[in-house]
């Protein structure tokens, strides 16, 4: 099989190179194991290409792990995410040992590390929602990393913990500002959003709007907005939001440049202005 037939924004194949589990699958010069890392960065970029100057496809946070496939010499890494099975080219750098699976992850939209248990310290970083660590004990107020440092208990839950509202988690994102390819409560896109506050819930998501379009199951809604329910998504040609209930969309959105909440017939009009009608909507 051709590795073109295969999306190649979670296929971990090049004619040059790809997974050794793909072989069989895929024709290439030579196949890999990969080596097994974790995101030792807040939050890192993911390119199609190792070039610093080209926008980025995805990014990946704190403790998220990585199968890394071959590293060169201008300090690039090509792999694949596990959380979400993307593909591409990471920073060497903001790559580490895989370490302790993490225990918990950040619920708070952002917290500080501390190198001590005193929030009037120097913060070391900030690490955004959705970040794992692996926690070694509590310290008070405080839980301590692996690596010694100190964050919030309050700003942490269980990595197993589900939010039981997806909808409420992703309204916490409003203000935040929209940034393509960004995934982070520091800027993101509308696939971005959907995909953190189905995550929070438990829920398994793909990174890209026309990947999200097949989840759940669609609803036949004829045109009648009113028999949308909270929580369906709503699926435009490289567009995806939230129904909010009453009749109001949850999306990252370009108009905005924001994450905004605005009734769903404004969005409607708007982006049918621009050619584009509702492609599906799906109920999970």
């Amino acid at each position: 099989m051709n590795a073109s037939r295969l999306d190649p924004r979670v296929t971990p194949a090049r004619p040059d190179l790809a997974a050794a589990h793909l072989r069989g699958q895929v024709q290439a010069a030579r196949y890999v194991e990969g080596t097994l890392k974790r995101i030792f960065e807040p939050v890192a970029p993911l390119r199609r290409a190792p070039q610093r100057d080209l926008g980025f496809e995805t990014e990946a946070l704190y403790g998220e792990r990585v199968t890394i496939y071959e590293s060169n010499a201008e300090g690039w890494a090509w792999g694949q995410l596990e959380l979400d099975g993307y593909v591409g080219w990471l920073p060497a750098g903001a790559l580490a040992d895989p370490g302790r699976p993490a225990t918990h992850r950040v619920a708070a939209l952002s917290t500080f590390i501390y190198p001590r248990p005193d929030i009037k310290a120097l913060p070391m970083v900030a690490f955004p929602f959705g970040c794992r660590l692996a926690i070694a004990r509590e310290a008070g107020k405080f839980a301590v990393t692996d690596e010694g440092a100190f964050v919030p208990l309050q700003h942490l839950v269980p990595v197993g913990h589900r939010e039981p509202d997806y909808v409420a988690t992703a309204r916490r994102f409003i203000g935040v500002p929209y940034l393509w390819g960004g995934r982070s409560s520091l800027g993101l896109d509308c696939s971005a959003l959907v995909q953190l506050a189905l995550h929070a819930a438990g829920t398994d998501c793909p990174r890209d709007s026309d990947m999200q379009a097949g989840l759940g199951s669609a609803v036949d809604f004829g045109g009648d907005l009113s028999k949308l329910k909270r929580g369906d998504l709503v699926y435009w040609q490289g567009h995806i939001g939230l129904i909010a209930g009453e009749g109001r969309l949850l999306h990252a959105n370009a108009f905005h440049m924001t994450v905004a909440e605005e009734p769903l017939a404004d969005a409607i009009q708007r982006i049918r202005a621009d050619g584009l009608e509702i492609i599906t909507v799906r109920r999970l």
